[in-house]
């Protein structure tokens, strides 16, 4: 089966012979919205019955943006949904001064079952996001190829300021994290890491791929 290539550019690649996984095709769109189910069904299972806004508030505290692929306001509406697929049930209705009702809800036996499928199938998917950077260096452009040093430095210049926003920005979410929430914010800063030392790689053996781009260009 070839893994799908989704519109807005994400590869998702299960590998087989990795213990344990799955080997599925999945759509960008079902990945973003069975991330949004886990944080709602979770967080309502976690700490109970909660409203919109309360789990709205939730998400800004653990910066679910900067480390997940969750829109914070986007909790209402995915709400509603799992509200009208029985995954989530109102158990009451609060008014706190002059504010509208709120209608406060728990999570369905139904709910704690689609939560058990949503956890062990994110802790069994592998997500792979290709880079349009890969296609482009393969289809270069023959007649600039002398540009191309100057480009792959300006790219690093731009992770390595990536790298230092991540860092930043996950000094100052720390305190407000739980331990596994503050391991996986240093995921980012690694990948970042990861994509310095490839391209690093790739200065090095960047003129020997000139070469070659002239020698064929020649041919």
């Amino acid at each position: 089966m070839k893994p799908s290539l989704c519109g807005v550019g994400v590869l998702c690649i299960l590998d087989r012979h990795a213990q344990g996984l799955d080997r599925r095709d999945y759509s960008c769109e079902s990945k973003r919205m069975s991330s949004i189910r886990l944080f709602i069904l979770g967080s309502l299972a976690e700490r109970g019955p909660m409203h919109g806004h309360q789990l709205r508030l939730l998400a800004e505290q653990e910066h679910v943006h900067l480390w997940t692929d969750i829109s914070v306001g986007a909790v209402y509406g995915a709400m509603k949904r799992l509200a009208a697929e029985g995954m989530i049930d109102v158990v009451r209705v609060e008014r706190e001064g002059n504010y509208p009702e709120r209608q406060v809800y728990e999570v369905s036996p139904t709910g704690r079952q689609a939560l058990a499928a949503l956890r062990l199938d994110g802790l069994r998917t592998i997500v792979i996001k290709p880079d349009p950077f890969d296609l482009a260096m393969t289809r270069l452009d023959p007649d600039r190829l002398d540009e191309l040093p100057l480009m792959i430095g300006a790219r690093l210049l731009a992770l390595r300021a990536l790298l230092a926003d991540a860092e930043a920005v996950t000094a100052s979410a720390l305190p407000y994290l739980t331990a596994s929430e503050r391991f996986i914010m240093l995921h980012k800063a690694d990948r970042i890491r990861a994509e310095i030392t490839w391209h690093d790689h790739l200065v090095t053996v960047l003129p020997d791929i000139i070469v070659d781009e002239h020698a064929r260009k020649d041919h």
